[in-house]
């Protein structure tokens, strides 16, 4: 038996596309599909009492920070400078207000309705997968703490690029699917591996975790579908973590 069987990437490992067919069919168990508009309706609400309060007062002050620097007073004049300044700042924080909701979204899915959607969809999907507990309730909110900062920081980072016509678009996509793979990796296993089969099933499937994250964030860009992307890319990893277990278990 060859190594990458044994690692569990054999050709019996259900695919990656299989993992969201399932994760529709899911979305017929009783209690699914609510979990899955909740997060993002609490996030939405969340963010705009926030945008409410304090976005005259941040994009003013985002727009006065950016007149101060010389190279953009050189690219609009004195006199155009305020108001492109204005105008950028404005963009600016539009653009980041839908994936700070996204985020906060992914986390809420992570600590309290992944849980919940776990329970359901093991019982019927996989019911004779053992149980070895290699995590815990503790463990899956520190591990959304951990992904939603790093989430954060490269959020800051990269956000002046977002203004290059394109990156806009692919740079909040790329970040989410990291967050997907991230937060939803350690929710979907938690109950049924344990550590040494979390380790070896995250490194040995790692990119296409992160494939199942880039699959569930192009949800974002679907109007009325983007409501659900959260929650059901937590949904996904759970078919793809719980049968990828079930097939390294197989070929041991």
């Amino acid at each position: 038996m060859s190594k990458q069987r044994k690692n569990g990437e054999g050709n019996d490992v259900t695919p990656i596309a299989t993992s969201f067919t399932r994760a529709l069919r899911s979305l017929s168990q009783p209690g699914i599909l609510w979990h899955l508009v909740w997060p993002t309706l609490v996030s939405i609400a969340v963010w705009l009492v926030v945008a409410w309060q304090f976005g005259g007062a941040l994009s003013a002050w985002l727009a006065g920070a950016m007149g101060n620097f010389s190279w953009f007073a050189g690219w609009f004049g004195d006199s155009g400078a305020a108001s492109a300044a204005s105008v950028t700042a404005g963009v600016l924080l539009v653009l980041l207000l839908l994936p700070l909701m996204y985020a906060t979204a992914a986390t809420i899915v992570a600590v309290f309705a992944l849980p919940l959607i776990l329970e359901r969809v093991a019982a019927r999907d996989y019911p004779t997968l053992e149980k070895r507990r290699g995590g815990s309730q503790t463990g899956s909110v520190i591990n959304a703490l951990v992904a939603l900062a790093w989430y954060l920081a490269g959020l800051i980072v990269t956000l002046p690029l977002w203004l290059i016509p394109g990156l806009g678009l692919i740079l909040p996509w790329l970040l989410s699917a990291w967050l997907n793979q991230r937060a939803y990796r350690y929710d979907a296993l938690m109950q049924h591996a344990d550590s040494e089969e979390f380790a070896r099933l995250v490194g040995a499937h790692r990119g296409k975790l992160l494939l199942v994250g880039l699959g569930a964030g192009a949800l974002n860009y679907i109007p009325l579908v983007n409501l659900f992307a959260p929650a059901f890319a937590g949904l996904a990893f759970v078919h793809y973590c719980l049968e990828t277990l079930r097939g390294m278990r197989a070929v041991r």
